[in-house]
């Protein structure tokens, strides 16, 4: 497989080095192609330079659009350079290198999924969210489950594989405002397989959360509508082009 890693960094500049030299490290199976794209969204920091002098491809964004930007940016990069999948890898540095043979590892069945989600509530590292995300997380689970029928465990994971439907889909159309809980939806709504599996995660090596905060009952209320108005845009956009 050709795998496009793509980093979303924003004044990742405390993270992204570390993060980077792991990435050189990793071995994935005999005659796969492991690329990586850092999209700076904008950045005031070094995080460009960083990844320049570590000799990464750099897509440096005008100005800040905020993750749903950076990563569609870095996925219209996977689809239209025709790779065979692309993992969406945060530059904090949250999301272990090491763990890129255990999230492709669905690729290579019989039937692979077009979306595969790295869970960080069942996997190992020692790595345990806040309560209010927890809880947060919980009712994100209940609402996709209900609308879009979609079983997560950990709907705002970003550590994700993306196979060549998923890139398909979202070339033409990325959700901006909460971008992980409402991919999901949109995903269902077009008829694509999505997966979970366990992977570590880590503490933040570095930088602030794009989410710090949001956990809130007006979070929760926003990204409800959002989930349920971005089912139904893709569901009615489904009808139409079949």
């Amino acid at each position: 497989m050709r795998v496009l890693v793509v980093v979303p960094a924003y004044n990742e500049q405390q993270a992204l080095g570390g993060l980077l030299g792991e990435l050189a490290a990793v071995k994935l199976d005999d005659g796969d192609a492991l690329a990586t794209v850092v999209v700076d969204d904008g950045s005031r920091d070094r995080t460009r330079e960083i990844a320049a002098e570590r000799g990464v491809r750099v897509l440096r964004l005008s100005h800040n659009l905020g993750i749903g930007g950076a990563v569609q940016a870095g996925l219209r990069i996977a689809h239209r350079e025709r790779f065979d999948c692309a993992v969406q890898l945060d530059g904090d540095g949250q999301h272990p290198p090491s763990e890129l043979a255990r999230l492709l590892a669905p690729l290579r069945e019989a039937e692979p999924p077009d979306l595969v989600v790295g869970s960080r509530y069942h996997g190992g590292g020692g790595f345990r969210s806040t309560v209010l995300r927890r809880l947060g997380s919980w009712w994100l689970c209940v609402v996709l489950r209900v609308i879009a029928r979609v079983h997560a465990s950990d709907p705002t994971s970003g550590f994700r594989v993306y196979g060549p439907r998923a890139l398909a889909l979202f070339d033409d159309t990325y959700p901006y405002d909460f971008p992980e809980p409402e991919s999901l939806a949109v995903a269902r709504a077009a008829g694509l397989r999505i997966a979970e599996v366990r992977v570590a995660m880590r503490e933040r090596q570095g930088g602030q959360s794009s989410i710090a905060g949001l956990f809130g009952a007006y979070y929760m209320v926003k990204v409800t509508l959002a989930i349920l108005l971005a089912y139904m845009r893709a569901r009615g956009r489904t009808r139409r082009e079949n």
